[in-house]
């Protein structure tokens, strides 16, 4: 299981990247979509929403169960990943590329301080790296 080394993790599974423009994207990892199976649903929190860290912003249903997502980081939300309405299926094939949850401005930088390396989420999780 690969683990993007540009990336931060929190240890509830999301990941969290750095926008050149400041913004922040957020999504599950590929070990949480694995743990989950197959997404048949992906709720979303409203652009324009404040989300705290450790607040709930949607959710991911699964054939198997229903998991909230947890913020990794405080800001507003600026964007939501639409094609996920249509498509959850993205979680499972592309969990770093096409299936980012929200897109985060206003980012309190101090939330990034606590989340994980990939090193770290590696050890987290057991993968081999």
């Amino acid at each position: 299981m690969s683990v993007p080394k540009d990336l931060l993790y929190s240890k509830d599974h999301e990941w969290v990247k750095k926008e050149a423009d400041g913004k922040i994207k957020v999504g599950i990892t590929e070990f949480a979509q694995k743990e989950l199976g197959d997404i048949v649903f992906v709720e979303l929190p409203e652009t324009g929403s404040e989300i705290n860290v450790g607040d709930s912003f949607g959710s991911v249903e699964s054939v198997k169960t229903v998991s909230e997502l947890y913020a990794p980081v405080s800001g507003t939300v600026a964007e939501i990943n639409d094609a996920l309405e249509d498509s959850p299926e993205f979680v499972n094939e592309s969990p770093y590329e096409k299936a980012w949850m929200i897109e985060l401005e206003n980012v309190d930088s101090n939330g990034l301080e606590s989340l994980l390396d990939a090193d770290a989420y590696e050890k987290l999780i057991g993968a081999d790296a």
